[in-house]
């Protein structure tokens, strides 16, 4: 078996979609004849606190599925402080640079993409030892950072997110990007830059969906995720208008702006909010079964950001109500997904979400078959990862 390596600031047992994605690359290049080796921090996502199995430890190895994992320790952080974030992604960035100059490894490694301190460390070590370097961009940094209002256009930091941006993208031998939107940005930097559209497929190996039509009970809508500022879910929960509407919103998650909505729940009982908390992957994937829509959302309209609950969704046959623009909107209105309120404008969720109550269940439920038949036939993981490996990216 060929061996190949991959650099990730996320991995399970942490939740999220980073975590999920990369893990679903490793499982899925295994299944494809190569020993995956997978590079990460001690797990401490999303809570910012080490996972209590890891806790005193400095380096871990351990047997994922078949995939060796490789833990480096970590200052974990989630503080709103730049600083201790700084501090954060560089206690493990330093031990890993040690790593990679120190340790052998293989000639083909995949880095994902941003931190942007983390793929720059590995791209230059790795370059310098001659690897070929896979580089899986998710989000374009430093931009979405501006857009976010995370990062000042024009300051130091700004300068330096910049010049690690374009070194990542010029010593990197193939680049990965998951929109379009991505690959454009890139070949407007680097046109003849070597690149591939690598979208965020699931693998929940469901091969048909169960129905289950209860009649006379309230559309349940729900997001399920992050609840980190990037998503803006406090502000929905505010600027939503479910009064008198046959309709619920549901929310499952953590994350920075928790115990801002709980207690926003707690103060507006008559708004049918009701929070769930943070639930185990599948313990989830089985809950949703048993709701209606699901809510995309983005506080802004990031340049190459496509949400992978797109894709998580809608191979689980679930309705989606996007409000996040951009290319993710154009997926969802293409492919007959569900509902777009155009991101930002509230006054246009609302009058989508007063259009969606009104729907008959016996809809939905047609809805679901039909965007389940739909993403088993062109949201397929195992036929990207194959054409890729024909590509010879991997």
């Amino acid at each position: 078996m060929e061996e190949i390596v991959i650099i990730s600031n996320y991995f399970p047992p942490e939740k999220g979609a980073a975590a999920n994605r990369i893990e679903q690359l490793a499982l899925k290049l295994h299944q494809n004849n190569y020993q995956v080796t997978v590079i990460c921090p001690l797990a401490n996502y999303p809570k910012g606190m080490l996972f209590p199995e890891y806790k005193g430890k400095f380096f871990v190895e351990e047997m994922m599925q078949n995939i060796r994992v490789k833990r480096l320790w970590i200052y974990p952080s989630n503080s709103k402080n730049i600083f201790k974030r700084i501090v954060s992604i560089l206690s493990f960035s330093i031990g890993l640079f040690f790593y990679l100059v120190y340790k052998k490894t293989p000639k083909k490694v995949i880095i994902q993409s941003p931190p942007l301190l983390l793929s720059f460390i590995s791209v230059l070590v790795l370059s310098l030892k001659r690897k070929k370097i896979i580089l899986n961009v998710s989000d374009l940094w430093p931009l979405a950072a501006i857009e976010l209002n995370a990062l000042p256009a024009g300051s130091f930091s700004h300068k330096v997110s910049l010049f690690f941006e374009r070194f990542i993208y010029k010593n990197a031998t193939l680049i990965l990007g998951q929109s379009d939107e991505i690959i454009t940005h890139i070949h407007s930097l680097y046109p003849e830059k070597n690149c591939s559209l690598y979208r965020n497929f699931p693998d929940h190996q469901i091969e048909n969906i169960e129905l289950n039509l209860v009649e006379n009970q309230a559309i349940k809508l729900f997001y399920a995720g992050l609840l980190g500022v990037a998503q803006g879910v406090l502000e929905v929960c505010e600027k939503m208008n479910l009064e008198n509407l046959n309709l619920e919103f549901h929310i499952f998650g953590d994350g920075a702006e928790k115990v801002q909505i709980e207690d926003y729940i707690k103060d507006n009982p008559k708004k049918n909010i009701v929070f769930h908390g943070m639930l185990e992957r599948n313990e989830l994937i089985s809950k949703l079964a048993t709701f209606d829509i699901a809510l995309v959302p983005l506080k802004t309209r990031i340049y190459g950001s496509v949400p992978s609950k797109i894709f998580e969704y809608s191979a689980l046959g679930i309705p989606i109500l996007y409000f996040g623009g951009g290319e993710g909107e154009t997926i969802v209105s293409n492919n007959n997904l569900g509902w777009v309120a155009e991101v930002a404008n509230f006054q246009h969720l609302n009058a989508t979400i007063i259009e969606i109550s009104k729907i008959d269940k016996q809809q939905i439920q047609i809805m679901k078959q039909q965007i389940f038949e739909n993403a088993k036939n062109n949201f397929n993981l195992d036929s990207q990862i194959k054409e890729l490996i024909e590509k010879n990216f991997f």
